[in-house]
């Protein structure tokens, strides 16, 4: 296949200067759509609608047809691998997901195994498969998958948290015990990339949702050195698939993301996105970072917006998005809107200029 005829989004994350940035939406498959919300009313239970192809392909699919994003990335979970290893997890709708017992002694962490996708993850196959015969060449598929610290956080702590305090009493009480599960964790997180690529990802996104709450130090420590430890297995067998590392909350470790090994960094919206490829550098592509509570504004506010981030974008090697995922109550016109816009900004950008 030609450069030309590869997709959009694809090209770019590859590297080629193209006349707009690709765009797509973190969680643009979900509960601001109406279709999904009758879905999930169907099937109330998250793993269900996340772990039944059929499911997850429905609602992977259901922003593509309404909006035609230039990636399409599956419906799925961060936490989906780890039964795979000996952590079983669950979701309620109202509180999150709870991994019970959590993981607290070296024993636990000795008695998790290798990953085996095609045992434990059969669904992820036929999902991305089908995802890729569905869009063709028209949109880049996306997998994703959580990093290590992140992974780490939801087992010690056993559901989410505001403070982080078990996990971080583990870092600072007993380092080993931490360092040994997050090499496991790095290790089977590999894997499932590197398999998610093999059934049809073409890009791959890592979410380190909690690394934001790490110190800079503590980053270097226990977050970057497992980024570099997936990317580096997963180059070693799929070089020329791009990766993207998101983190909430990243102004702090920014350039240290940089340093992870991969081709993107997906920028959060509390920082100015022309400050931030500054700091990570020509050679880095970046993605983002409008402000999610933007698409609550009216639609001349949210055209300002795109063309705002669009030029801090600088013209090459940005992925349009998000700073962070849309948000439950997002009128579904304003998405549409951003959308549209996004795909004639260089237009609109030549009219202006």
């Amino acid at each position: 296949m030609t450069g030309s005829e590869l997709p959009h989004l694809l090209r770019v994350a590859r590297g080629e200067i193209l006349a707009r940035p690709p765009v797509w939406m973190m969680r643009q498959a979900g509960r601001y759509m109406k279709v999904y919300r009758d879905l999930r009313d169907k099937y109330p239970s998250f793993r269900d609608r996340s772990e039944n192809a059929d499911l997850a392909i429905e609602i992977s699919l259901q922003p593509w047809r309404a909006f035609q994003p230039d990636g399409v990335i599956m419906f799925s979970d961060i936490l989906t691998p780890l039964p795979g290893i000996g952590i079983p997890f669950d979701i309620i709708e109202s509180k999150g997901p709870i991994i019970d017992p959590p993981i607290r002694t070296q024993e636990q962490v000795d008695n998790l195994h290798p990953l085996d996708p095609d045992a434990s993850l059969p669904f992820i196959r036929t999902i991305l498969q089908t995802l890729r015969q569905e869009v063709g060449n028209q949109s880049t598929v996306l997998g994703f998958v959580g990093a290590p610290w992140t992974l780490a956080a939801y087992a010690v702590e056993g559901k989410s948290s505001k403070n982080y305090a078990v996990i971080k009493g583990m870092a600072f009480s007993a380092p080993d015990l931490l360092h040994s599960f997050l090499g496991k964790l790095a290790d089977a997180i590999a894997t499932y990339v590197c398999y998610q690529i093999e059934c049809g990802a073409q890009v791959v996104q890592m979410f380190d949702s909690w690394a934001g709450e790490l110190s800079p130090q503590d980053y270097e420590v226990f977050a970057l050195p497992y980024h570099q430890q997936v990317v580096k297995a997963v180059k070693a067998k799929h070089p020329d698939t791009p990766l993207i590392l998101y983190i909430s909350g990243s102004a702090g470790v920014l350039e240290r993301m940089g340093k992870s090994g991969v081709d993107i960094v997906s920028v959060d919206w509390t920082m100015d996105l022309a400050e931030a490829r500054q700091r990570l550098g020509p050679a880095m592509k970046v993605q983002g970072n409008m402000d999610p509570g933007v698409l609550f504004g009216s639609k001349d506010f949210i055209t300002e917006r795109i063309l705002d981030t669009v030029r801090k974008g600088g013209g090459q090697g940005h992925i349009l998005n998000l700073g962070h995922g849309v948000l439950p109550g997002t009128p579904e016109e304003n998405v549409e809107h951003f959308f549209t816009i996004s795909k004639q900004v260089d237009q609109l950008l030549a009219v202006q200029a």
